[in-house]
């Protein structure tokens, strides 16, 4: 790309990226909605959240959830990376990508499966009152809403350990078994302590994400009236009875001031990983820590994490799609069947939802791969302070809770007059998604840019091919293979998102996500239950096609 092409881009992206957040900040100091004629600027929504003690109450308890769930997925996301990557575990192969399984599978899913396993009428939570007389949980208390949290977003702090720890070398922790030291006492004096940069980034993601849940405080914290501050937002139009612009976006400035510092100090923490793992050069050959007799406490702890995380939530999920009724005494053999599956094929809506899914993660996602690589392309290789600029732009979707952003969207649809008649196509929700997923997208192909030498793409200038040519020539055609593994992780991505289309869901832009979230409303569980099952199946086919591609690329 030429010099002003490369800036016609990024500031093509500053506009997309600025223009819904300018519009929330500026809704924010109104007095009505931006689409009134008559309005005015004032503090009058400010005072009304700030005096409302809903607000703090959700405030408070996404600060608990938060620091909860970081305290557990911390410690053992990080045992899980050293044991995984530095010991001698039986079945390391096989455990690891099942490790990962809860970011692919949409909170909200694993929310309802909860709820049918582990509820007060759940499959698990009988089965237990029948064999022990007694039931120790209480799955809509905030104290399990904690430990859900934690334990499902331990494979965030799992893969930024596990890919800082492969890079190092064996030979300090052989020096440290050596001096006598345990397994337990290297990985919490030597090896850990070595990633500590990379814990804490992943740390800060994680605390993160504890204010953007939606899907599980929506489902596991509604019933006992646990708010936090993204369902405190869905709630407001129902809290006044009519959508209250100026509220919402109140609420939603408050969440973007509490995220932007924490995303700030991602970055912050990221450049100082790179530059601890970078001073280390090349890891030295690297020899398993043998742990002994404690191979097989070890494998029954990962064994139990995934019984909890992930089997009893999807086996549950599953197992209700295919049963009329559950409860004790039942045989679950003599209710099974496939009705709740044949009454979702008779709601135009549900069927439509199914296939804009896979349009959206499919054609979508390969769209948006393509953005993101126009994008990269527009940065590659051109150190300026417009580079620098898109850097910062980037991470300000981040910023903003997939809730957050989809009502931020929803609005700039609803205020720029040659976008209005989109807003209820599946363009609105293919440009959320794109939106949302900005960094993440820009991070996997710019893995793949850093791939191709400078000297190849120089070569090209030396023989006449102008900077576009060099691209599309030469740049893109040596990056198709990382290109198309970007877009089966936007693909699964994508398939899994839920509520960034909640506030954009409308006749002929339904997803499978928003779908969930509101049939959950109305009580639907058998259209939820096999809504999820189908949304798990889609996923699993993913995850499927990207195992099968790894092979295949890996030889």
């Amino acid at each position: 790309m030429n010099r002003a092409t490369r800036i016609a881009v990024i500031v093509a992206m500053a506009i997309a990226v600025l223009a819904p957040i300018g519009l929330v900040v500026y809704q924010s100091f109104l007095d009505g909605p931006f689409f009134q004629p008559k309005i005015s600027f004032t503090l009058s929504a400010y005072e009304f959240v700030l005096d409302d003690e809903d607000f703090f109450d959700a405030l408070y308890n996404s600060c608990i959830i938060a620091f909860g769930m970081t305290a557990i997925a911390v410690p053992v996301g990080a045992l899980l990376a050293f044991l995984m990557t530095r010991t001698d575990l039986p079945g390391r192969r096989w455990i690891e990508p099942v490790i990962l399984v809860p970011m692919f599978v949409s909170s909200v899913v694993l929310a309802f499966g909860f709820v049918v396993s582990l509820g007060p009428a759940g499959f698990v939570t009988l089965w237990f009152k029948s064999t022990f007389g007694y039931v120790p949980w209480y799955l809509y208390s905030k104290w399990m809403l904690i430990v859900i949290a934690g334990l499902t977003h331990v494979p965030h702090i799992f893969l930024y350990t596990s890919s800082a720890l492969r890079s190092l070398g064996s030979d300090v922790e052989e020096a440290a078994r050596m001096t006598g030291a345990g397994p337990l006492r290297t990985a919490m004096t030597v090896s850990l302590p070595m990633v500590m940069p990379n814990i804490l980034y992943s740390a800060v993601l994680v605390f993160f994400l504890g204010f953007e849940l939606f899907g599980l405080p929506l489902v596991l914290g509604d019933p006992e009236g646990i708010l936090v501050l993204a369902t405190y937002l869905y709630k407001l139009t129902n809290k006044l009875g009519t959508p209250s612009y100026q509220l919402m976006a109140v609420v939603v400035v408050a969440i973007i001031c509490i995220a932007l510092p924490l995303v700030a100090l991602q970055r912050f923490l990221l450049r100082a990983a790179n530059r601890y793992v970078s001073v280390k050069g090349k890891a030295a050959a690297q020899k398993p820590v043998s742990i002994g007799v404690w191979r097989w406490p070890a494998v029954a702890m990962i064994t139990a994490w995934l019984l909890f995380t992930v089997v009893v939530p999807l086996s549950g999920l599953v197992l209700r799609a295919f049963v009329s009724s559950w409860g004790e005494g039942v045989n679950l053999l003599d209710v099974l069947t496939l009705d709740h599956f044949r009454e979702l094929m008779e709601f135009p809506n549900l069927t439509r939802g199914i296939v804009n899914t896979l349009l959206i993660a499919s054609v979508g996602g390969a769209l948006s791969v393509g953005v993101y690589t126009v994008l990269n392309l527009a940065a590659h290789r051109w150190p300026s302070g417009w580079t620098r600029l898109m850097d910062y732009l980037v991470l300000l979707p981040r910023a903003m809770p997939g809730l957050v952003a989809g009502l931020a969207i929803f609005w700039v649809f609803l205020f720029t007059p040659f976008l209005a008649p989109l807003r209820q196509t599946m363009i609105a929700i293919w440009v959320a998604y794109t939106l949302v997923w900005l960094a993440y997208g820009m991070r996997l192909v710019s893995g793949a840019l850093l791939q191709i030498g400078p000297e190849l793409e120089e070569a090209g200038r030396i023989v006449g091919a102008s900077p576009g040519r060099v691209s599309r020539d030469l740049t893109i055609p040596l990056i198709k293979v990382g290109l198309f593994s970007s877009w089966l992780l936007i693909f699964v991505t994508f398939m899994r998102e839920y509520s960034t289309g909640v506030y954009l869901l409308a006749p002929g832009t339904e997803v499978i996500g928003s779908l969930l979230v509101s049939l959950w409303g109305t009580g639907a569980v058998d259209l939820v239950t096999a809504l999820s099952t189908i949304n798990i199946a889609m996923i699993g086919g993913g995850l499927l096609l990207m195992s099968l591609f790894g092979k295949r690329s890996h030889g």
